[in-house]
């Protein structure tokens, strides 16, 4: 298996309510066969039923909320940035789940969860510079072993 994701599938119980959030974060996304596609960078973010993705992974499906063991991260290049974003989540009907600070480690971050409770990381990390097109390329982190 090649080091890669392609796409990233929410599953979610309100598929206009969770298109309506995203998009008024600024995304533009396509609604196809009650699917909405975005496009993120290199990869594909995707919006559908909680149940008929849980169904088509082989599981069945659980109840909505809670923690599900997955956050997702969006990094940007300052701390105003991270504030402007949670701003606009908030108006969007996000949930802040941390409020911005920085954090241990010695960056600054945030999180919120979506609608339909999908946590997002929200961070400016000077250690993980953002390429002209808003890609990462994670640092050495000299020699560590996986």
């Amino acid at each position: 298996m090649q080091q890669r994701i392609t796409l990233v599938t929410l599953g979610v119980s309100d598929l206009a309510r969770a298109k309506g959030f995203y998009e008024a974060l600024g995304w533009q996304g396509q609604e196809v066969e009650e699917t909405v596609f975005f496009q993120a960078g290199g990869l594909g973010l995707v919006l559908w039923d909680r149940d008929k993705l849980a169904r088509d992974c082989g599981v069945e499906p659980g109840p909505a909320g809670g923690f599900g063991g997955i956050a997702l991260a969006h990094n940007v290049r300052s701390e105003a940035e991270v504030d402007e974003l949670l701003g606009a989540v908030a108006r969007a009907g996000g949930t802040i789940t941390k409020p911005a600070a920085v954090n241990a480690i010695g960056f600054y971050s945030s999180a919120f969860a979506d609608p339909d409770g999908h946590s997002w990381e929200v961070a400016y990390n000077p250690g993980f510079p953002l390429a002209a097109d808003g890609s990462v390329t994670l640092p050495d982190f000299g020699g560590a072993k996986a």
